[in-house]
């Protein structure tokens, strides 16, 4: 009876060190790695070879299956089946192996302590500022992800949403945006990126930029004033001054700025703000025009305007505002 008590205190001591290794890979992965967890790591990854054995499985298993959300439990016959193998290794080759693996482990703790890519985000009306190390800044304005990468800040991704990037240049190292299958490189500049479903779109108010489609059928150089619009496979450059590229960073002061904008557009813009949304509800109105400059999250300032200027009836409910004749 000794020996299947044995053998199943050895295979549920494999379940909680994979537990424990999944955790540090999660933390590693999710959390804000520093200095108090690379010393915790590295003193639980020192307690023994079976600890740094069951960290390079489950890092290996992370690896393969790509297990980008919440962390998948581990099962008990992932590391039953290594077990009793490990137990028949003869005595010669248990050194060679525990030699092997203090190696490796030592390898896998100088790979924890390597920076990691970090996800910036923002919530819908919220701002956030980024200074990156290189002495560039980065805003991002409502409902954004922005992911930097962590061997080289010079290379980000806009996953969604819109930022304003103020760039030092570095003719060595040049600063690129991904986003929406397009690569965004500065050449000294101030810029605009916005990436919705189906559009993006790369203001240029300060020095020059270049934009390419990933699969290389589309580019452009862009000088101060230059818009350029990809959706698809497709891409133009127009034109637009300066007051009208001012108008369209306004939120980084929290203000939205509508110059003889159609109430569906400016309808369109005050909901990426704020969740009780504006509803118009008769297409005719939808293509009058407003002029003015608003507070981004007042969406009862931009109702009391249609309401007085072209005499429309104003509904408040509690998840939106409906704008009707």
């Amino acid at each position: 009876m000794s020996a299947p008590n044995a053998e199943t205190h050895v295979q549920e001591s494999a379940e909680v060190l994979a537990k424990q290794a999944a955790v540090w890979i999660e933390r590693r992965d999710f959390g804000d790695w520093g200095d108090d967890d690379r010393a915790g790591f590295k003193a639980w990854l020192a307690q023994s070879p079976a600890h740094r054995v069951a960290f390079l499985r489950a890092d290996a298993r992370w690896g393969r299956t790509e297990m980008l959300g919440a962390l998948r439990p581990f099962r008990a016959e992932d590391t039953q089946s290594v077990v009793p193998r490990r137990l028949r290794i003869p005595f010669a080759g248990l050194t060679a192996a525990i030699a092997l693996v203090a190696l490796v482990g030592t390898s896998a703790a100088f790979y924890l302590t390597l920076p990691r890519e970090t996800t910036y985000a923002t919530a819908i009306g919220g701002h956030k500022t980024i200074a990156l190390a290189d002495g560039s800044r980065v805003e991002l304005n409502t409902n954004t992800v922005l992911r930097v990468g962590g061997h080289d800040h010079r290379t980000v991704s806009l996953v969604s949403g819109e930022a304003y990037f103020q760039i030092k240049h570095d003719p060595a190292r040049p600063f690129v945006v991904m986003a929406a299958a397009h690569r965004v490189t500065d050449l000294g500049t101030k810029f605009l990126v916005r990436s919705d479903a189906d559009r993006l779109t790369v203001s240029l108010m300060e020095g020059r930029a270049s934009i390419q489609s990933d699969d290389a059928t589309h580019s452009a150089v862009l000088t101060p004033g230059d818009v350029a619009i990809a959706t698809g496979n497709r891409m133009s450059v127009t034109r637009k001054p300066a007051l009208e590229l001012a108008h369209e960073i306004g939120w980084r002061q929290g203000v939205l700025v509508f110059d003889n904008t159609t109430l569906a557009d400016a309808a369109a813009e005050l909901n990426r703000y704020n969740r009780q949304k504006v509803v118009i509800a008769d297409a005719a109105i939808a293509k009058l025009t407003i002029v003015g400059t608003f507070p981004e999250n007042d969406v009862e300032a931009v109702a009391d305007a249609a309401k007085e200027v072209f005499g429309l009836q104003v509904q408040n409910r509690k998840d939106a505002i409906v704008i009707s004749r």
